[in-house]
């Protein structure tokens, strides 16, 4: 891991979600020197963070600290985490919105749809607390990194304070108010899943021809149709590398997500709607098989299927 340099101003800063992408993220906050409290419903995966003090409870993680990072699979989660009172917990015990110190900024990085960003970012609001909506783009390779794309949606002076944060993890970008940082995470989602497939059945199309996969591969980097994806996903097609860095099933998500907020705006969204359809029938397929947590590049799988491939 490529180490952030130590922040002049230590913060204290609570973790919310060691999975994939927390753990790494956790890692280089405690690598800049910042006091990190983490949490995890599986209290193993909050150990792993070498350098934190791991909490049992999530609302004690968000009492230590002055900023609270989430970093949830889904909306629904988010906002039990936030806002609901957790299982197993006695009566009475402070959701972790309650447990927040007053003028604590709360920062979701999770993927969620911006209308729930908007939601959380007022009841927040309502005591006394701070929101940024600020999913990220790049992957476990890009938390590693500190490389990550940040989309932030918020107040500016809220996107300010977190700067010390979002520099450890990689570059921020204040794109608008509440809920524009998920609108932004959005669209990056709709172009990967939807170049990840064009990748795909273009690689399988020459393959299907009698071409070698990497050599097309090869022949057309550099060209217009180069991409990050071609290049990272790309490869990962060619080697039958489907272990999971982004999930089929997050991708999913993702793509539901955008169709439900185009379906707010009104707008129509033909080419989501029919990757949506793809990932969906994919991940049902690939479950039957016991394949459901595969790389979202792992398309790859459901286009061969459908080709009589391998």
């Amino acid at each position: 891991m490529n180490l952030p340099a130590p922040s002049p101003q230590p913060l204290k800063i609570a973790v919310l979600g060691i999975g994939f992408m927390g753990l790494p993220m956790a890692q280089r906050l405690c690598a800049a020197g910042h006091e990190v409290h983490v949490w995890s419903r599986t209290r193993a995966k909050a150990e792993r963070v070498a350098g934190a003090t791991v909490h049992a409870q999530a609302f004690e993680a968000a009492r230590a600290a002055d900023t609270v990072i989430s970093l949830l699979e889904n909306g629904s989660v988010v906002e039990q985490v936030l806002f609901g009172q957790a299982a197993g917990t006695a009566q009475g015990t402070p959701t972790v919105a309650q447990a927040c110190r007053p003028g604590t900024l709360v920062i979701d990085m999770a993927s969620i749809q911006p209308a729930q960003a908007r939601d959380h970012a007022a009841r927040l609001a309502a005591l006394g607390l701070a929101h940024l909506d600020a999913p990220v783009s790049g992957g476990t390779v890009g938390a590693e990194a500190g490389s990550l794309a940040i989309m932030a949606g918020g107040e500016a002076a809220d996107f300010a304070r977190a700067l010390p944060v979002f520099a450890a993890l990689g570059h921020a970008t204040h794109v608008g108010a509440h809920g524009t940082g998920q609108l932004a995470k959005l669209a990056n989602q709709m172009i990967v899943g939807i170049t990840i497939g064009a990748v795909a059945e273009a690689l399988l199309l020459c393959e299907k021809g009698g071409a070698d996969m990497a050599k097309v591969k090869q022949a057309i980097s550099g060209g217009f149709a180069d991409s990050r994806i071609l290049q990272v996903h790309g490869q990962r097609m060619v080697e039958r590398d489907f272990a999971p860095r982004g999930r089929m099933a997050i991708q999913l998500k993702d793509l539901r997500n955008a169709l439900a907020t185009a379906s707010e705006l009104d707008f129509d969204a033909p080419i989501t709607t029919l990757f949506e359809q793809l990932y969906a029938q994919g991940s049902t397929q690939q479950q039957a098989q016991g394949l459901g947590d595969l790389d979202h590049a792992g398309l790859f799988v459901e286009l061969a299927r459908r080709n009589h491939m391998r």
